[in-house]
């Protein structure tokens, strides 16, 4: 068995530590901030112990180094290790509400000014800068709107997704709370029949059938639906021979609880035939009791 690494990175505070809790849960041997430089020598220690699974996480506190990694990952593939890169990000208001609620440093903040929060959001920007090259070649989760349990389940949904040239991930969500950072291609179902309108189904959500039935009778969805698959059975080969390893596809509606995981559902059900095809449903998904991420030691 080949050695299998999934590398995290990502912003601070946005939640690197609890991915690395779930792929520690998963059987994972996890190294929080590896220095880059050690990354080559760790892993041919790692193979002479035997290992078979590894999770490691790097930052911004290895800021100087970072642009090692790409390379050093490309000399890993030649080696037959299997490599699955994440990387995990946050809009900058919530980054700034994080770090507000538990007044700890931005890694990068040396600022002495007056005005905090401005100098907050200029490391949170300089930090995207240094990461920009790490994010471009990754498998992005934004953690903006999700409680810690919704961010765990997804990085083990991914782990366990075989190994494929591409993974398809179609997600719902609500616009009012903000389009997920990590959707490759966006598409607005608002324009649709709402079934909040209809007092039966205004309960219930895309996965009922009842509220399939609705949506089904209307000629604009199945048309949305055929414009949607149509577009994206023209694109995948492209973007699979483009060596891409995931592409995330968001269907947005005012709520995220009946068009848009309508959609997402019946999607899924098609290009599960040819791709590896995973769901996600960010509104439903986080309702529940467990507190969302937030600005403590967990998420650093």
């Amino acid at each position: 068995m080949k050695l299998e690494i999934v590398l995290i990175t990502g912003m601070s505070g946005s939640g690197k530590s609890v991915a690395l809790h779930a792929l520690e849960d998963a059987g994972y041997y996890c190294v929080d901030n590896l220095p880059p430089e050690l990354l080559l020598n760790f892993v041919k220690l790692e193979q002479t112990q035997g290992a078979k699974k590894v999770a490691i996480a790097m930052d911004v506190r290895s800021a100087t180094a970072l642009p090692l990694v790409p390379q050093h990952l490309e000399t890993l593939r030649k080696q037959g290790v299997h490599i699955k890169s994440l990387f995990l990000d946050s809009a900058t208001d919530t980054l700034v509400r994080r770090y507000s609620e538990t007044r700890r440093k931005h890694p990068l903040s040396r600022s002495e000014r007056t005005d905090q929060q401005h100098a907050l959001v200029e490391a949170i920007e300089l930090e995207r800068e240094l990461l920009a090259d790490l994010r471009e070649k990754a498998h992005v989760l934004d953690t903006s709107f999700i409680r810690a349990s919704q961010l765990q389940g997804y990085i083990k949904s991914l782990i366990a997704a075989p190994e494929a040239q591409l993974t398809l991930v179609f997600e719902s969500f609500a616009f009012k709370r903000g389009i997920p950072v990590d959707a490759d291609f966006v598409f607005d179902v608002r324009m649709l029949p709402n079934p909040h309108y209809e007092p039966d189904l205004r309960p219930l959500t895309g996965r009922d059938d009842a509220v399939a039935a609705f949506l089904r009778q209307s000629p604009d969805v199945a048309q949305m639906f055929n414009d949607i698959e149509k577009f994206l059975t023209h694109w995948l080969e492209p973007l699979a021979r483009d060596h891409r390893s995931y592409v995330t596809v968001g269907i947005g509606c005012t709520g995220g609880q009946h068009r848009s995981v309508y959609l997402v559902e019946q999607l899924a059900a098609t290009f599960s035939k040819r791709w590896v095809t995973l769901k996600r449903h960010r509104e439903l998904d986080a309702r529940g009791d467990l507190p969302p991420i937030s600005g403590g030691a967990t998420v650093f």
